[in-house]
């Protein structure tokens, strides 16, 4: 912690301008000049300095990071969030989802089952690429679904090297998926995008991307947060799927629908219960918790938190535990039928097939 406090007070010490883009006047998507600000909120994860502005597009109804970050600001924000200080508890949080993604894995089943005996049907994939894959821990589950199949990884970092020696993955590739895409044409027969598009500088060009990599009569599966749900206003800036500064984009569903058509996809599934993450309510709960106590010691902030103030923080914590308990309880007991009719899935998931 101590070893890596003089690099952020080195990166602090001119100010955040160089973190953030010039701002933009117009929707990414579809161009639009009409904008509202639907956001205004700071980290309440890391607690690194900044305040991070969504705007939502009046005609197309996206929502984006406006100023978004600078490349100087993604490597600042992303610093030991998923890697460094923050890559045991990421890592353990991802290790711990198997059944999640192996949910995932099988919203494929219904579109690759086959027909015994008829040339040209649906088959299970030889090779499955899964883009912003982290550790691999989604490749490692969805082997139990689909053992025959071959799952490659690609990340930002180094997660996906670290996946590859690990044996989560065939091939884990560090980089940029739109880079990589012209070098792998064809090669996939599916793509998956687990909570990428959202942490993508363009996501429509990740989209070409995708068609590019996967075989005619591959499959696409995306799944992003979806800000229609009721919660992302309940909840204002305190839910979790906004994610500020990581998550830079907010995209409608029908918004992708038209984009996967006009690329050249068919979509065939479009889910809205069954990606829900029942974690809104206690998530909610810990940022009230977190806002009441003073500060955990981190190398961006300004100073480390004495002993009353390290000891202020575990009372507080303590105290609430039984709000959180009760918040995970609510978080679980409500209904897919009710999730599903007040819109208060977090979530939503399209298959599609690349024509």
């Amino acid at each position: 912690m101590a070893l890596r406090r003089p690099a952020y007070e080195a990166d602090l010490k001119d100010g955040l301008d160089r973190f953030f883009e010039p701002r933009r006047t117009v929707c990414p998507w579809c161009a639009s000049d009409r904008l509202r600000e639907r956001l205004h909120t700071t980290d309440l994860l890391q607690h690194k300095p900044g305040d991070f502005r969504l705007d939502r597009c009046l005609d197309c109804g996206h929502i984006f990071q406006n100023p978004r970050l600078s490349s100087e600001g993604l490597e600042f924000y992303y610093r030991d969030f998923y890697d460094g200080l923050g890559e045991k508890s990421s890592g353990g949080i991802f290790a711990g989802r198997g059944a999640t993604y192996r949910r995932r894995a099988k919203a494929l089943l219904p579109h690759v089952s086959g027909v015994p005996g008829v040339p040209g049907s649906a088959r299970t994939p030889d090779t499955w690429l899964d883009v912003g894959t982290g550790h691999g821990h989604f490749c490692e589950a969805a082997r139990d679904v689909f053992p025959d199949t071959a799952f490659d990884g690609l990340d930002f970092t180094d997660g996906a090297e670290l996946a590859e020696r690990a044996g989560r993955v065939r091939h884990g590739y560090r980089g940029s998926f739109v880079d990589m895409a012209p070098s792998v044409a064809e090669t996939y027969d599916v793509v998956s995008m687990f909570h990428y598009l959202e942490h993508s500088v363009e996501p429509g060009l990740e989209l070409e991307a995708a068609h590019k990599a996967l075989r005619p009569g591959g499959h696409l599966l995306i799944e992003v947060p979806d800000a229609a749900s009721r919660y992302s206003r309940l909840l204002g800036r305190r839910w979790l799927p906004w994610l500020q500064p990581q998550h830079l984009h907010f995209t409608p569903v029908q918004n992708l629908r038209d984009r996967l058509t006009a690329l050249g996809f068919t979509v065939l599934a479009e889910q809205h219960a069954e990606p829900h993450d029942r974690v809104d309510l206690l998530a909610a709960t810990w940022f009230v918790l977190d806002a009441l106590a003073p500060r955990d010691e981190a190398p961006w902030l300004p100073r480390r938190p004495g002993r009353l103030k390290r000891m202020a923080r575990v009372v507080i914590v303590t105290l609430g535990v039984p709000a959180l308990v009760v918040a995970t309880v609510l978080d679980r007991i409500i209904p897919k039928a009710l999730i599903r009719s007040l819109r208060l899935s977090n979530a939503y998931r399209v298959v599609a097939r690349r024509d």
